[in-house]
């Protein structure tokens, strides 16, 4: 039986300053998408069609870059907020806003950065499709630290198993028993598999808002069947028809995901 690493959840320590593993995955993450932005705009040697597909200038990836992170932090929290404990921040509205406390969301994440993205391709005069379908190949690899940073952190941990040679005891969990590192099976679905997926659908000219519909079922799909595995927040638990919050946030990603693929181009 394997048992949880207990990483210190503090990777770099200078004097008062300390640099936690998470904050760490996000700087990772942002650092990818501004790297495979570049060389999907052809900086790094990558190819020059994607300028022309979404409108977007080389010069611009900083300020798409740092669009998104508005979006991510902004509706990530506010996602939490809404969808996991309406009840409990309705009765304190200030802890709300307390992001160093923990508590994000990839679908309120995911709104954020659509609401954020179309407000600057709309003041840029930019194709809204056509970014989208240039920053969704940049999304996965930034899942894929997200998910590292949750099994370093040794959170979000899975549901207790017997069936599986690679399950793992989480102390954090309060019990002994041996668990699906469901973080591990996020991080290789949600994160490196849709990844691979993505960039290859995107490498030849896509009709406006395919990558996008691509990205926005093969999470759905990933995420979805990951959820089986995964142990569903304690104050919540099992919804209807033993469903988890993740999983029936899904279903509306996934439907957007059909409507942007098989949409008419006109």
């Amino acid at each position: 039986m394997l048992v949880h690493p207990q990483f210190d959840p503090i990777a770099i320590k200078l004097g008062p300053l300390a640099v936690h593993w998470y904050g760490l995955m996000y700087l990772v993450a942002f650092g990818l998408f501004y790297f495979l932005g570049r060389h999907r705009l052809g900086i790094n040697g990558g190819q020059n069609h994607y300028t022309k597909s979404s409108g977007l200038s080389p010069q611009q990836l900083e300020d798409v870059l740092f669009f998104g992170v508005v979006g991510v932090i902004l509706g990530g929290r506010l996602g939490y907020v809404l969808f996991y404990k309406p009840a409990y921040y309705l009765s304190h509205p200030l802890e709300a806003l307390a992001i160093w406390q923990g508590g994000m969301s990839f679908h309120g994440g995911l709104l954020g950065v659509i609401v954020a993205l179309l407000v600057y391709a709309k003041r840029r005069k930019i194709s809204y499709l056509g970014l989208m379908d240039f920053i969704a190949p940049l999304v996965p690899t930034g899942l894929a630290a997200g998910r590292m940073g949750n099994f370093i952190n040794g959170e979000l941990w899975g549901r207790t198993t017997d069936s599986v040679p690679w399950a793992m005891v989480f102390p954090q969990s309060g019990s002994a028993l041996a668990r699906h590192p469901s973080q591990l099976y996020q991080f290789a679905l949600e994160g490196l598999l849709l990844f691979a997926i993505v960039w290859w659908f995107s490498k030849r000219p896509r009709p406006p808002g395919h990558v996008a519909g691509v990205f926005l079922i093969g999470y759905a799909i990933f995420r979805f069947i990951a959820e089986f595995a995964r142990q569903p927040d304690a104050f919540l638990g099992f919804l209807a028809g033993g469903t988890t919050m993740g999983q029936l946030l899904c279903i509306p990603m996934f439907i957007l995901g059909l409507v942007l693929f098989f949409r008419k181009n006109t």
